[in-house]
This record gives structure tokens, C-alpha cells and sequence, in this order.
């Protein structure tokens, strides 16, 4: 199984872990606060529908030879789509989130090598298609944990914490000044779940300033 074909299995993983965890949501839980600031849980589910419909523009696009928008309007259409479906019924939030993965699951498995080496425009720019499984990925899985639900960032699994560390390890690199790369001594000494989440801004790690790499 190569890089591609861990990533797509990834998402298909964490797809299904959040289905199960949604399944029985209630109109009251669609209202109570997430753990995202100003976010409830009916914002945070909506997001993920949102987020999967976006990369769908994108991979559909490379496949017709195009370099497409992920969201045509905007950060603006982003954020209003998102408030307009964040008040819905909770069976109305957990059909859009279903039918918004199976759609984006169906783009998976039509892309062709070719599609795979196009590339697409996000909200913060340029992304290549390659890419666009891991990105799915890091998205359900820390944003379920965001829902407050239950789901932690405890709760990833080891293989994806592991990629994320080494992903998020080469951004941190990238950013520091010349011959000063490698995570701090104290991000090193953490568990691998708390670090990855550290990296994600999802933990703190005592001595350390907020990785601030996701922002």
C-alpha cells in the first residue's frame, strides 16, 4: 500500500468513526457549545460537510484538466454556508455530513494519475491534488475531536498521529531561522498524541508558546 493509498484508507476510517460517533446526535446536542470558540456542534458538523464538498470542487476539476476554486465565493461563501447550516435539526446535520463524504468518497475513486498530479486553489492558496487525502484526513479527525462529544485527540490513531507529526515537524522546521530546526526539547518529551496535538492547537505542553502552525 503506497502514501496515496494510506491516506484515502485514512479518510474512509475516519469517516466511518464519525459517523458512529454522530449516530443518535440530538437537536439539543446540535445547539450545545463545541469545543471551537463560537462554534457549536451544528457548526463544527456543518464544517466537515462543507470542507468535503469543497475538495470534491477540486479533485472534479483536475479531473476535467482544471485547476478549480475549493470554495467559488470565497472565505465569505466558506463562512456563510457554515452559519446557514449550524441552527439545522440534528437528522438534517447528519445527512448532509453523510451524503457530503459519500460524494467526496465517490471523487476519490474516480481520479485518474493524471488528475492526481493537478492541483487546485484553497482559502490560504495553491494545493495539489496529492495532498488532498492527507488534508480530508487531518480534518475529520481533529475536528471530531473539536465536536466535545466524547472523541479526544486521545482517541486518534497512532498511525495518524505519527503523520502528522512528521508533517507538522517539517512545517515547524520551515519556519524557524537557519540551523534552529527541530521540535523544542519540551515537545519531544510529551507522549506522541499529546505533541501532535500540540502542533495541531489542540493541547498545551508546559514551557511552550501555542505551535500557532495552523493558523
Amino acid at each position: 500500500m503506497d502514501e496515496r493509498e494510506r491516506a484515502l484508507a485514512g479518510v474512509l476510517a475516519a469517516h466511518r468513526t464519525l459517523a458512529a460517533r454522530l449516530e443518535g446526535l440530538t437537536d439539543e446536542q446540535a445547539r450545545q457549545p463545541s469545543l471551537l470558540p463560537g462554534w457549536s456542534v451544528g457548526h463544527v458538523v456543518t464544517h466537515i460537510a462543507r470542507n468535503a464538498d469543497g475538495l470534491r470542487n477540486m479533485l472534479e476539476g483536475a479531473l476535467r484538466g482544471d485547476v478549480a476554486a475549493m470554495y467559488p465565493g470565497g472565505l465569505e461563501q466558506r463562512q456563510a454556508d457554515i452559519e446557514a447550516g449550524s441552527s439545522r435539526a440534528a437528522a438534517e446535520l447528519l445527512a448532509d455530513v453523510a451524503a457530503a463524504n459519500e460524494r467526496l468518497e465517490a471523487a476519490f475513486a474516480a481520479m485518474t494519475d493524471d488528475a492526481w498530479a493537478g492541483s487546485g486553489v484553497a482559502a490560504f492558496g495553491p494545493v495539489a491534488m496529492r495532498e488532498v487525502p492527507t488534508r480530508r484526513r487531518t480534518e475529520v479527525e481533529v475536528h471530531h475531536a473539536d465536536l466535545g462529544l466524547g472523541y479526544t485527540w486521545q482517541d486518534w490513531p497512532t498511525e495518524f498521529v505519527r503523520v502528522e507529526i512528521q508533517r507538522l515537524s517539517m512545517l515547524w522546521n520551515s519556519r524557524q531561522p537557519m540551523g534552529l530546526t527541530g521540535l523544542p526539547a519540551a515537545a519531544l518529551a510529551v507522549d506522541e498524541h499529546r505533541r501532535a496535538a500540540w502542533l495541531l492547537g489542540r493541547a498545551d505542553i508546559d514551557g511552550l508558546e501555542p505551535a500557532r502552525l495552523m493558523g
